[in-house]
Order: C-alpha cells, then structure tokens, then sequence
C-alpha cells in the first residue's frame, strides 16, 4: 500500500516543533509571509529539518502591509482578540503552504494549533474543519489536519516524547528575532519550558 505524502507547516515554536517530530512529514514548509520574526523562524525551522532529515522549502511572499499586531509592528485594528493577531493569518499561510504542496503531491498538511490558542477563532477545532472541507473540495484532494487542538503545548511534547534539545531552540517571540521576553508568545515559552522542567 502507498504510504500518503505528508507535508507540516514549521514555524520554529514550541507546538510546530512537537507536530513535526511526533508525524515525520516528507517536507516541511516555513511562511515568510512578511512577519517580523521571520529569519529567526526559518533559522530554527531548518534547524529542526536538518535534525529530523525532512526536506524543508522556505515561502516567501510579502504581505506585511497586510498585517497587523506585533507580528506585523503596526497597530492592532479595534477588534483584534490579541496584539500578535494578524487578519486572516492562518487562512493564508495554509493556502500558501498548499500552493506548493499542491506541486509536491502532498496530500496531506498538518499544523499545530494548541488549547490555548482557542481564542482566535482561526486557533480552533471548527476553523480547521471548515478550512478542510474547503480544500477538500478544490483540485489535488489535499486534507488538511490539525491533530493538536485537545493539547496544550506541554502536553503535545510529552505526547510525542520530543527531546529537550529540540524544543529548546524553539522561537515564540511576536516581536524580534532575538527573544523579546515580555510578549505574550515569549510568556508562552516561558511557561512550556516551566512545565516540561527546562532550564
């Protein structure tokens, strides 16, 4: 039987780290769409591919001008649920991430959304079912798979037993590529690394 082609999209945090360890996809994917902390997401992402032996492919496409929030270093607009938030982010990065996994006969791509990011309504189980009928629709018949919603991000690492190592190079920061510490993706990190005992 043909074993189905799996591509994962790779941030560099804590959640996309654990989901790529715990499946080993053929390829994974890291989006420079425009973020401000791109270049350190992409240092780490290859990091982690380059240990894993997974191919790995950068996307760039520029949509700063887009964004808003931290990750974008503009102000939030007045309904924005967080200062990382970012319009219509996941939807975009998944549909980039599908364009060249379309190319790659992929059929299916993962990524990590974990408990705690539920506020986002883009963060939650109902999201990725809808994204996933969607795509499912379309040309190529890809799937999309979030298999991480009922985790939190400490929960996820002891799921798939993923080395301290590995998790230790993760990049949460919504601000700069060198970690900022006061963000809320940095308090994020800080509270993973308390909980799985990391120094």
């Amino acid at each position: 039987m043909e074993s189905i082609k799996k591509g994962v999209l790779l941030s560099g945090g804590i959640d996309s780290i654990c989901l790529t360890y715990g499946i080993r996809p053929e390829i994974a994917y890291t989006i420079d769409y425009g973020q401000t902390v791109a270049e350190r997401e992409i240092y780490v992402s290859k990091y982690i591919c380059k240990e894993l032996n997974i191919q790995h492919k950068i996307i760039k496409v520029d949509c700063k001008n887009l964004g808003s929030g931290t990750l974008a270093n503009s102000e939030n607009l007045s309904f924005s649920p967080s200062e990382e938030w970012w319009p219509y982010r996941n939807q975009l990065i998944i549909t980039l991430a599908l364009m060249q996994g379309i190319k790659d006969n992929i059929k299916e791509l993962h990524l990590a959304t974990v408990k705690s990011d539920e506020f986002h309504k883009d963060g939650t189980k109902q999201f990725y079912e809808y994204i996933n009928k969607l795509v499912s629709f379309q040309e190529g018949e890809i799937s999309v798979k979030c298999e991480t919603t009922d985790y939190f991000s400490h929960e996820l690492a002891n799921k798939y037993s993923v080395p301290l190592e590995l998790l230790s190079i993760a990049h949460s920061c919504h601000v700069s590529n060198i970690a900022c510490g006061n963000c809320s993706g940095c308090i994020k990190q800080m509270r993973v690394r308390f909980e799985l005992n990391i120094d």
